[in-house]
């Protein structure tokens, strides 16, 4: 493995700023929040920004005046509002400089940019008036749908960032479903995952929506023959039942084989095309069209946002500094992101991919190794189940785990019960605040089973109620903050190719089983660790 030392003279730009070498002094004593009366009323309200009906409330972060003076440096030396003002522009973000990468824009920000102030960048131009052609597409193809009444299932077939968001958002959104309608995902190669939404579909009225950029997605393509036989089978044409989303002239783009195809870009990662039609078919399928609509107007106010060079009111990069903070000069390897929203019960999951598959990265975008931490480890689960499941490793674990929490005022179904003065949403919001507080200020006792060290740092993201607005700004929120954190610490946020390799062996072994089967193995060289995995296969 190389390391700095391959590379004479070489020490990161991060690491250079003269803000680093000030962070990582202010680190050696950061703010005490377990000390008697450093967390306050006062602390709250000082330590709180606001956009886009959201709240951030960060009092409970390790942090001070000083520390978010220099955070703020560090933002200015990084250039970090300039590189997001590029990137939305549809300037090219994704490179690595001499080295073969994919060198294109990260434009995703263009497909919801049909509101106040588009952006005026060609490249931006050029890929918003693309993506309204989509939309009006879509628009048209929702109320056919509606008007025939034919459809009352839709079966979504994707994987990673065709699958993780779109679901995460439709869970989300499942409350707005309109009567009658219901979405189903398969994105799993296993075939269990495929037999049970056969179970609990009628064929004859399901539509069904394969999603793949590049229309040869091993498990998408193996799921979609698996349901088109079953449509064959069942004495129907597949191509009167299905549907595609792909970039255009990919093997998915053919109008012979499918009802309707609905086209994305390269320049749109999986894991941030959410608000593409890979999201934007199922959220108007199940929701109708104006819930989509509404999404992505509110992404597009957080994408505003995530412009302005005021930190009280720019959340994505306030966030996208305080991870840095807690990763780079607390040493904090993970971050828990806790939901206190049933409906956002597959969020921490999108997230988890869009931030570890962004910022999970080694080198930086001159090739070099990077000398410094770069994107935490995701986990969360929704509260208050969380609570009774893995909370006891972060009150008292030896690993302090930041965490990030979302609550609303209101629940979704306006649907509730009070129970000796309070409903179940307040005591749901009542156990947000309190989980804050403890992991903040912690607890002493002369029993040291029942101390706990307090001093792990948290902050809270707070509205009134989830609507696909707020929905949409939350999505937003995530992806700029993920941004933003890439271009400070010098990487590239818009490849995957940590996800290659593993892809590239399976499909050597899955070329070995084959040939034992008498099937052409094509140009397959011999792998004998594949070949002694798939003897122990044979053995059982």
């Amino acid at each position: 493995m190389t390391s700095l030392k391959d590379y004479p003279g070489v020490a990161s730009e991060f690491m250079r700023y003269r803000a680093s070498v000030m962070l990582s002094h202010l680190a050696e004593h950061p703010f005490d929040l377990t000390k008697e009366g450093n967390l306050n009323p006062q602390r709250l309200a000082r330590f709180c920004s606001e956009a886009c009906g959201y709240k951030l409330l960060y009092g409970t972060e390790r942090i001070d005046e000083e520390v978010m003076r220099v955070l703020i440096d560090l933002a200015q030396e990084a250039q970090a509002i300039q590189k997001m003002e590029k990137m939305q522009a549809g300037e090219v973000m994704n490179y690595i400089q001499g080295y073969p990468s994919e060198n294109r824009p990260a434009l995703h920000t263009a497909v919801r940019d049909f509101f106040d102030h588009p952006n005026q960048g060609q490249a931006a131009v050029e890929g918003t008036a693309k993506a309204k052609k989509e939309v009006e597409k879509l628009k048209s193809f929702i109320a056919r749908i509606d008007r025939e009444n034919r459809f009352t299932d839709l079966i979504a077939v994707g994987i990673g960032g065709s699958d993780l968001g779109p679901k995460a958002h439709y869970l989300a959104l499942k409350h707005l479903q309109k009567p009658g309608r219901s979405v189903h995902f398969i994105s799993n190669v296993d075939p269990d995952d495929t037999a049970m939404v056969l179970r609990q579909v009628d064929l004859k009225k399901a539509l069904v929506l394969v999603i793949s950029k590049s229309g040869t997605t091993l498990e998408t393509m193996v799921n979609e023959e698996f349901l088109r036989r079953h449509f064959h089978e069942a004495g129907l044409k597949s191509e009167e039942h299905f549907i595609s989303v792909s970039c255009e002239g990919s093997p998915l783009d053919d109008r012979k084989r499918y009802l309707e195809c609905f086209h994305m870009w390269e320049w749109i990662g999986g894991r941030y095309s959410t608000t593409s039609m890979c999201g934007g078919v199922t959220l108007a399928f199940a929701c109708g069209f104006e819930a989509f609509w509404e999404l992505l107007r509110g992404c597009n106010a957080m994408d505003k946002v995530a412009l302005q060079p005021d930190i009280g009111t720019n959340l994505p990069l306030l966030g996208a500094l305080l991870g840095i903070w807690n990763r780079d000069f607390l040493h904090c390897p993970t971050l828990a992101i806790i939901p206190y929203s049933q409906a956002l019960s597959r969020y921490s999951a999108h997230i988890q991919q869009v931030d570890m598959e962004s910022n999970g990265k080694r080198i930086d975008q001159k090739g070099h190794p990077v000398d410094f931490d770069t994107g935490p480890i995701i986990l969360g689960e929704p509260g208050t189940s969380a609570q009774h499941s893995f909370y006891q490793l972060l009150h008292q674990g030896t690993t302090p785990c930041p965490m990030e929490f979302i609550g609303y005022k209101q629940n979704v179904c306006n649907l509730d019960i009070e129970i000796q003065g309070t409903t179940s949403q307040e005591k749901l919001l009542a156990n947000l605040f309190a989980q804050s507080i403890a992991l903040a200020t912690g607890k002493g006792s002369d029993n040291p089973n029942k101390v706990f060290p307090g001093n792990r740092p948290s902050h809270i993201l707070l509205a009134k109620q989830l609507t696909p607005f707020t929905l949409g700004a939350l999505l937003s929120y995530y992806e700029n903050k993920i941004a933003f954190q890439g271009f400070i610490w010098g990487i590239n946020s818009f490849d995957q190719e940590g996800v290659q390799l593993g892809k590239e062996l399976a499909t050597r072994i899955i070329s070995r089983m084959a040939g034992q089967k008498g099937y052409p193995q094509g140009n397959s060289k011999p792998y004998p660790l594949g070949d002694a995995y798939i003897k122990y296969l044979e053995s059982l």
